[in-house]
């Protein structure tokens, strides 16, 4: 199912929790340097397909391939080695309160590289550039603002320069003119570094700015799967009217 393009692969992926089954043999590929929005109502498996891609959760049955690597039965060394191709920016940002932003930036470089101080600043600062905080490195998260935290989040995915980004609802709690400024530096990294994104969300304005295909989930099945158009046009009535909301 993959090819010399694919960035991330679902092979008929099952996850159940206790007697929920939360996605059921779905399918669906994304190639590198693409924006996929996955689209669905509460519930329906969106954030857990996220957390399969980066192996927070393993599927019950199935494969997943993350830049056509096959992740399912991986140890956790190899599993080590393929996420530092991924940044991950969460629902609430999930910075450490008790660390400055530029400390917060540094983590990953420190748990996941061997870069020295000397090697890990200049990438610090180049993150914190991109998304207009150069000028709050010494500032602790309960100095920022809601929008700031998101962008600082923003900031820590970016500084491994990930091959993939995975966001989890990043315009959630955000007005509209944030929100379009945190999709404008995604679209951005796009087009600057070829990154593959994968967003999960709720904002429809945001998903059609940013993505060049759309995955509807509902009730554990993938019902829509395609471009804004072909979603639209789709058999499936939740899915045309999840992409026309708005």
């Amino acid at each position: 199912m993959t090819t010399a393009s694919s960035a991330v692969v679902f092979d008929r992926v099952s996850k159940s929790f206790g007697t929920k089954e939360v996605l059921r043999d779905v399918s669906f590929s994304v190639s590198a340097g693409e924006a996929l929005c996955i689209l669905g109502r509460s519930g329906t498996g969106k954030s857990v397909t996220l957390k399969l891609m980066i192996a927070l959760l393993r599927p019950d049955q199935g494969q997943i391939w993350i830049d056509r690597e096959e992740t399912t039965s991986m140890n956790y060394k190899d599993l080590s080695r393929v996420r530092r191709k991924m940044g991950f920016l969460f629902q609430d940002a999930a910075l450490f309160d008790s660390m400055t932003l530029y400390e917060n930036l540094a983590l990953p470089l420190q748990r996941l590289t061997k870069k020295p101080d000397s090697e890990a600043r200049p990438l610090i600062e180049k993150a914190l550039c991109q998304v207009g905080l150069a000028a709050d490195a010494k500032k602790m998260p309960s100095e920022l603002s809601g929008g700031m935290r998101k962008r600082a989040g923003l900031a820590r995915a970016l500084v491994l320069e990930p091959k993939i980004l995975l966001a989890d609802e990043p315009s959630s709690g955000l007005d509209r003119i944030t929100a379009a400024e945190i999709d404008e530096l995604m679209l951005g990294m796009k087009a600057e570094y070829k990154t593959t994104l994968i967003i999960v969300t709720h904002d429809i304005h945001g998903a059609r700015r940013v993505g060049d295909r759309f995955a509807v989930l509902d009730r554990g099945d993938l019902v829509a799967f395609g471009s804004a158009a072909e979603v639209e046009h789709s058999a499936n009535d939740i899915a045309r009217r999840l992409i026309s909301e708005g």
